[in-house]
C-alpha cells in the first residue's frame, strides 16, 4: 500500500529521476510532470496528499501553479524545491500557497522527513478513522484498513482521505448529508478545508464507483450528498 500519493513537478530529468527513484523505494505513489500546465491538469483531475513543486517551469512557473492550486485545494501541501535561496524568493513562495520551501541542492533525506512531518499533520486533523472492517455493499468490497476497493477481482488503492470519506458515506448510506457535517466529519474543520475540494474527492470516487449502476454519489441541490446504494 503507497505512503502517500505525490505530484511532483520539475523540469531538470537527471534530478526528477533520482528523486522519483528514491521516492518510490520510500513506499511513495509519484506522478511526475515536467511543466506547470500538464501539473495543472494533472491535479484537475487527480487526489494527490502533497505537491512537490519547482519554481521555474517551462509554460506555467511554479509559483503560478501552486496559485492556482490553491484558488480551488486550500488544502493540499505544497513544498517548492528551488535554486532561488533569497529570503525574499522563500517569503514570496509561502505567500503564494506554499507550505514549505527547499533550496537547491537538497538531501532526499531532509525531503522525505518533510513529506512526512507534512502527511502526519494531515492525518492528525482528520477527525474520523476509517474503521477496522471489510464492508460489501452492491458488487463492491471495500476494507477501510487496507484503504482498498475491489470489484470484481480488480483492487483500486484510495488515499487516506478518499477512504475516511467512503466510509462515511457508507456508515450513511441512502441518507442526505450535509456538506458541513461531511466536512466537520471527515476533515474536523470547514474552514480550514476549501468544500471546492470535497468536490474534487466526491468526484474521484464517483469515478470509482460507475462500474456499478446500482451505486452512485447523489448531489443533492444546496445541502450535499447521499451515498445510493439499490441492493
Amino acid at each position: 500500500m503507497s505512503k502517500g500519493r505525490i505530484l511532483y513537478v520539475e523540469d531538470d530529468l537527471t534530478l526528477s529521476f533520482v528523486t522519483r527513484d528514491n521516492l518510490e523505494i520510500r513506499g511513495y505513489s509519484v506522478d511526475f510532470c515536467e511543466d506547470g500546465l500538464a501539473a495543472l491538469e494533472k491535479i484537475s483531475t487527480h487526489i494527490y496528499d502533497i505537491c512537490i513543486l519547482d519554481v521555474m517551469l517551462p509554460k506555467m512557473d511554479g509559483f503560478t501553479l501552486a496559485r492556482k492550486i490553491r484558488s480551488f485545494n486550500e488544502e493540499i501541501p505544497i513544498i517548492f524545491l528551488t535554486a532561488r535561496s533569497t529570503h525574499e524568493d522563500k517569503i514570496f513562495g509561502l505567500q503564494q500557497g506554499g507550505d514549505d520551501y527547499i533550496t537547491k541542492p537538497f538531501s532526499i533525506e531532509e525531503l522525505v522527513l518533510k513529506i512526512e512531518v507534512f502527511l502526519k499533520r494531515s492525518k492528525v486533523q482528520v477527525r474520523q478513522e476509517p474503521k477496522n472492517e471489510i464492508i460489501k455493499f452492491s458488487k463492491f468490497t471495500f476494507s477501510a484498513e487496507s484503504q482498498r476497493l475491489t470489484l470484481d477481482d480488480v483492487h483500486q488503492d484510495l488515499t487516506y482521505r478518499e477512504a475516511v470519506l467512503l466510509s462515511y458515506l457508507l456508515e450513511h448510506r441512502n441518507k442526505v448529508l450535509r456538506r458541513d457535517d461531511i466536512l466537520n466529519a471527515v476533515w474536523g474543520n470547514d474552514h480550514f478545508f476549501s468544500s471546492r475540494s470535497m468536490d474534487v474527492f466526491i468526484s474521484r470516487l464517483r469515478k470509482l464507483l460507475r462500474s456499478d449502476s446500482a451505486v452512485k454519489i447523489e448531489s443533492i441541490h444546496n445541502v450535499g450528498y447521499r451515498l445510493v446504494v439499490e441492493n
